[in-house]
């Protein structure tokens, strides 16, 4: 039996090394391209809700079920998002409930995941189409169900882009590495501290016009805060983290200060934009493609990221342990898809959004803003709980 799945794994690395990528979708032997097969459904799952939001109009008036919209022809829009992002979440929690445990590559799971394209193709596009004959009242609850879900995706990726960060610093700080990244990370540190001023500076002269704009004031502000708090905790000599980690999570916040004050709805005095911003431009047809890409890249990079979220970790994987969590990484496609959603319905599945628009609204900028400080409130817990630990476990000891 032994001999037969040694054999078993020769014959699938051969065909891994030596075969088409489609003779490898189709004998199920590349899980790392079959990734990027699903990062393309999520892909064209966005391209779907973006036309039916902005051109589906004449066709979604046509179906006698979507009459009952409370919106109007702006909330048809809004509600062909919203059964296209269920068709797509449906497609993805069925992948997750039928991977998730999956630990060898030689288990059927892992044939479900890395193959059967001809099958599940088909069956993403019926899953797509179902959600069509749903009724309103069912799509509006869905709806309302997607905020939440939204949230757990921002919440998964912000974990993953600080464990990305702290991981980054730790290679840096360790014996095998400390001698000769010393001056990378002294550059990177400084590059991140001037950008995050000139950011600063940048958003104060381009949203903050007038001492009236308070909000913008605020927002800014308590930006700047924020990344001296971090700064100095990370700074601090009962923690001592460096510079490099305080920099970078700077960078990732002023980030987010950005993304919040753009979402402002147009027409705002306290957001310079030109007379045409009714009108669709080039800059805002490149701007919604980038935003695109951006929000499926998020989305595949958070998924292959299992290994920060698992409490017990194993430096030395088994050559047959599959390369990342499959059902973490459909679970993250699932809750993407209800992140595209609030995206393209500006959070709110009664508020109409302009063509070529994005994550544009109020609701849109405070999620922004509580997204940012909850940004830091995770960074620093991640600073000061490993010394609550130690204090917790050494008056534990010093009792006994």
């Amino acid at each position: 039996m032994e001999s037969g799945e040694s054999n078993n794994g020769n014959e699938r690395c051969i065909i891994s090394n030596d075969s088409s990528w489609f003779s490898q979708f189709r004998n199920a032997s590349n899980p790392w391209m079959a990734r990027y097969a699903y990062a393309l459904i999520f892909l064209v799952a966005n391209l779907l809700a973006w036309a039916a939001r902005d051109y589906g109009h004449g066709a979604l008036t046509e179906m006698e079920r979507l009459k009952g919209c409370n919106g109007g022809k702006d909330c048809l829009g809004a509600e062909g998002v919203l059964r296209v992002s269920l068709g797509c979440f449906i497609f993805y929690i069925i992948m997750f409930l039928s991977t998730a445990g999956t630990s060898k590559l030689n288990q059927m799971k892992d044939r479900w995941h890395s193959g059967w394209w001809l099958v599940k193709i088909p069956f993403w596009v019926v899953m797509t189409v179902i959600p069509f004959f749903l009724p309103s009242g069912f799509i509006q609850i869905y709806g309302e169900v997607a905020h939440f879900g939204a949230g757990v995706f921002l919440l998964i990726q912000l974990i993953s882009i600080i464990s990305f960060i702290t991981w980054l610093n730790d290679c840096c700080a360790s014996e095998k590495y400390a001698a000769r990244c010393q001056i990378h990370v002294m550059l990177f540190a400084t590059t991140a501290y001037v950008v995050c001023l000139v950011g600063i500076i940048l958003m104060y002269i381009w949203y903050a016009p007038e001492p009236s704009c308070l909000l913008n004031i605020f927002f800014i502000t308590w930006t700047l805060v924020l990344v001296q708090l971090m700064t100095s905790a990370s700074l601090h000599p009962k923690v001592n983290a460096g510079i490099l980690t305080p920099g970078l999570m700077g960078l990732y916040v002023v980030f987010l200060c950005w993304c919040a004050i753009r979402s402002e709805p147009a027409g705002e005095n306290c957001i310079r934009k030109s007379d045409t911003a009714t009108k669709t431009d080039w800059l805002s047809i490149i701007s919604f493609v980038v935003a695109i890409l951006a929000i499926v890249i998020a989305t595949f990079s958070t998924g292959i990221d299992s290994k920060c979220f698992q409490f017990r970790k194993d430096d030395t994987p088994a050559e047959d342990d599959v390369p990342y969590g499959y059902g973490f990484f459909h679970f993250v496609f699932a809750t993407g898809a209800m992140y595209f959603a609030m995206l393209l319905v500006g959070w709110n599945s009664h508020h109409s959004m302009r063509k070529w628009t994005i994550d544009v609204g109020w609701t849109s900028t405070w999620v922004r803003i509580v997204n940012e400080w909850l940004a830091v409130c995770v960074y620093l817990w991640m600073l000061v709980a490993p010394m609550i630990w130690k204090c917790r476990h050494a008056g534990s000891t010093g009792e006994s």
